[in-house]
């Protein structure tokens, strides 16, 4: 690699990931975490994707910066811990879906802020486009394009396995899928 960008977003995305297992096992129909009702899956989705958006929006400074790859290990190690931590210790991730309600204003609001971040990324990235292949640049940009679609989807959902809550993760393949 000529840079650490892919580096990081590698390791990144290892984390992210593996939030969003947990999301995908926090459904009740997995059976796997008792007692927990729909805010579970939709609290760690907003987790992973503040966790995306930000690594993506720190990628670039490490086209210019050597990376230490166990700092930057430990560091999303301690930020997994302490995400799982809020929301299944502590109880103090904020609430994100109220069964009968929907959706919360801080998961909708969020939504946006992510999309917000996401810009920011591939603003960043556009003025870093020389340190990149044209191939690997366009699919960088066209993943957070497609997660910007997605998170701004994922605004409109009333049941967790309605309509545009199947678009969005659609979507969301789709720019793992761009990414890797």
């Amino acid at each position: 690699l000529d840079n650490n960008y892919l580096l990081f977003l590698g390791i990144a995305f290892l984390f992210i990931g593996g939030l969003d297992l947990v999301h995908t096992l926090a459904y009740k129909g997995m059976n796997v975490f008792q007692g927990y009702g729909t805010n579970l899956p939709t609290q760690l989705w907003i987790a992973a994707r503040y966790m995306e958006s930000l690594s993506l929006l720190i990628a670039p400074v490490f086209l210019s910066r050597r990376l230490r790859a166990d700092l930057v290990l430990m560091a999303y190690s301690l930020t997994t811990f302490l995400v799982l931590a809020s929301v299944f210790y502590w109880h103090i991730f904020p609430t994100c879906f109220v069964e009968g309600a929907g959706l919360t204003p801080f998961k909708k609001i969020s939504e946006y802020v992510i999309s917000i971040i996401l810009i920011g990324a591939i603003t960043i990235l556009y003025q870093k486009r020389k340190e990149f292949d044209e191939s690997v640049f366009q699919l960088l940009i066209a993943a957070m394009a497609i997660t910007i679609a997605e998170e701004l989807v994922f605004t409109f959902y009333i049941h967790a396995y309605g309509f545009s809550n199947m678009v969005g993760h659609y979507l969301k393949i789709i720019s793992y899928y761009l990414i890797y």
